[in-house]
């Protein structure tokens, strides 16, 4: 491969004097800086688009220029990935997950940037999803590509493939911690000392680059709450199962509406239903314009009605408290409605914002009401705010650590840890019990695909049925007679020979020691054919199945080998012997310090 100019002739070849160890935290380094960068060109092309097309606009103007807008962002997008870089893979968490278990961590060039282009013209012209996904799959790809360029090997690569996310998470939210905590526990990369320090270079430098280029953050500016009171603790037991609930229904309808359009071949249509039906909830719910943060930031600044002011319903809202909390509500149970529109029509965007925003919405209506209800200010709105948008994003996402240290960070204080784990320990306890995946491993589990921290699975998810499949071995014709058997059992070091017909359809398996006693009894080669020594295997290995059912397939029939077939045609034999040969390689890949 060519190297690209941008390289520095530094990573280009490792000088003798470097170690691998400080050959890579130099990488890490590099990445994180070149991460925070990609972040912040994609928060400014978002403002900049938002601003080109809104700003100055009176209320009528908005209103209409809303219906079509988000059609044009979706149009460009696919315009921009489909018929342009010609790609048709997703920009998304996922997809991230399925390159370090299917593809030894190796993501496409282009996603460095095609990832932010795309997400700036999703979200900048109205889409209603997040910018996390989209500079987590820039930053991925940055990393996974420098290890590629640079010819490391497949556990490398992951490990900057790391840093990559990791330095995005710290620079769009500037929140070290949580972008270390993300790489560990969503894409659930296996961590050892060592491996540790390149994320903590790689988040550090990235988060570097958003104080100096933009020192107030991404998020929130200060944001003024009480900190935990004993007397709140039977509401956050209370919000927690409300989280849980909203997290479920966050999944379930996100899937629904993802499946809904996947029916539909043709994408113009996708398009043209998606960016319709997008601008007209957006002309009746302006805020669930682009990310959604500018929502929160009205709530913490105390100005609600932000929400609803500029939607034709605002009328019939006015000052009544129980309609705006109702309107409120709506809005936050639609922000994942309007997401999987954004994305399924061929958006690029992501849903860690969604949750945020359907979990503060959710948190500011709780507070609210209860305060209502009594009368006078029970519990702190603000509180039950940020702790809603951890809850959610717990939920949705099966990461409460991510949710406690993001909010923590945002906030640069540790007042709310206490309710922080409460609200993401019972939230991830409960969903996990309903909805043992998240959103973005649900997918990956199902087909598996999916590498986890257990030590098993792990292994399992990296391994290649294609690469156990032993297909030297001879097989027998299905019209053959014993003394054609007994030739070819002369060339061969094995005891076991497949019978196909001339189609290379698997018919039985001949096994040595069922005709030990008859091969040396000349009077019967031409007299016995094959099909009476045959006998059916004790199960059959389909090219496609996952690892883990092959693993219990021998299990359970405690067999040494097993034919695999591609349909009904014979591919070769998956011996015990060599599967778990391939199984201790992996292992010791994944757990060498």
């Amino acid at each position: 491969m060519i190297k690209p100019n941008w390289l520095p002739t530094i990573l280009v070849k490792r000088p003798r004097y470097l170690s691998d160890r400080n050959f890579v935290l130099i990488l890490s380094l590099f990445i994180g800086l070149i991460a925070g960068l990609l972040a912040y060109a994609l928060k400014t092309g978002v403002f900049y688009l938002q601003n080109l097309f809104l700003y100055g606009l009176d209320f009528e103007q908005h209103k209409l220029i809303l219906l079509g807008l988000p059609l044009l962002g979706i149009s460009l997008t696919v315009i921009f990935t489909r018929l342009i870089l010609k790609d048709k893979e997703k920009h998304n968490i996922t997809s991230i997950l399925y390159s370090i278990s299917r593809r030894n961590s190796l993501m496409k060039f282009h996603k460095i940037f095609s990832s932010v282009t795309g997400a700036i013209f999703t979200v900048g012209l109205g889409g209603s999803a997040g910018l996390e996904s989209p500079i987590i799959s820039s930053g991925s790809a940055l990393g996974s590509n420098l290890g590629r360029i640079l010819k490391l090997d497949s556990k490398e690569i992951t490990l900057l493939l790391a840093c990559g996310s990791s330095a995005a998470v710290s620079a769009i939210f500037n929140t070290p911690i949580a972008g270390i905590v993300f790489a560990i526990e969503v894409l659930l990369i296996d961590m050892n000392r060592f491996s540790l320090i390149p994320l903590l270079v790689a988040s550090l430098s990235g988060t570097l680059v958003t104080h100096l280029l933009y020192r107030e953050g991404i998020m929130f500016n200060a944001i003024d709450f009480e900190p935990f009171h004993l007397s709140y603790f039977p509401y956050y037991i209370v919000f927690a199962i409300l989280m849980a609930a909203a997290s479920m229904y966050f999944t379930t309808v996100f899937f629904k509406i993802e499946a809904w359009f996947d029916k539909m071949q043709n994408p113009v249509r996708k398009i043209l239903i998606g960016g319709i039906v997008l601008g007209i909830a957006l002309f009746f719910f302006p805020a669930l314009f682009g990310e959604g943060y500018l929502a929160l930031k009205q709530i913490f600044s105390g100005n609600q009605s932000a929400l609803y002011e500029l939607s034709p319903l605002n009328s019939f809202v006015g000052n009544r408290i129980w309609l705006s909390l109702a309107f409120i509500l709506i809005l936050a149970l639609l922000k994942v409605v309007a997401t999987s529109i954004t994305m399924s029509a061929g958006g690029i965007g992501g849903i860690f914002a969604p949750s945020v925003f359907t979990g503060g919405l959710l948190g500011f209506v709780f507070a609210s009401a209860i305060n209502i209800f009594y009368g006078e200010p029970v519990v702190s709105v603000p509180g039950f705010v940020l702790v809603g948008m951890a809850g959610c994003l717990t939920g949705v996402l099966h990461a409460p650590l991510t949710g406690i240290f993001l909010i923590a960070e945002v906030t640069q204080s540790y007042s709310l840890i206490v309710p922080l784990m409460i609200v993401t320990t019972i939230t991830f306890i409960v969903v996990k019990a309903f909805m043992p995946h998240s959103i973005i491993t649900k997918q990956l589990a199902e087909k598996g695909n999916l590498i986890t921290h257990d030590k098993d699975k792990a292994v399992l998810a990296l391994m290649d049925i294609k690469k156990v499949i032993e297909t030297n071995i001879h097989t027998v014709s299905y019209d053959a007679m014993l003394g054609e058997l007994v030739d070819i059992i002369a060339k061969s070091h094995r005891n076991l020979f497949p019978v196909v017909d001339d189609n290379q359809n698997l018919k039985g398996i001949v096994y040595m020691e069922h005709i030990r006693s008859i091969i040396f009894e000349r009077e019967y080669y031409d007299s016995v054919p094959v099909t009476d020594l045959m006998v059916n295997p004790p199960a059959i290995i389909d090219i496609n199945d996952n690892m883990q059912k092959v693993i219990d397939t021998f299990n359970t029939t405690k067999a040494w080998n097993l034919p695999v077939l591609d349909g009904e045609k014979y591919i070769g034999v998956v011996s015990r012997s060599k599967l778990f040969g391939e199984y201790r390689t992996q292992l010791l890949k994944i757990t060498e310090e």
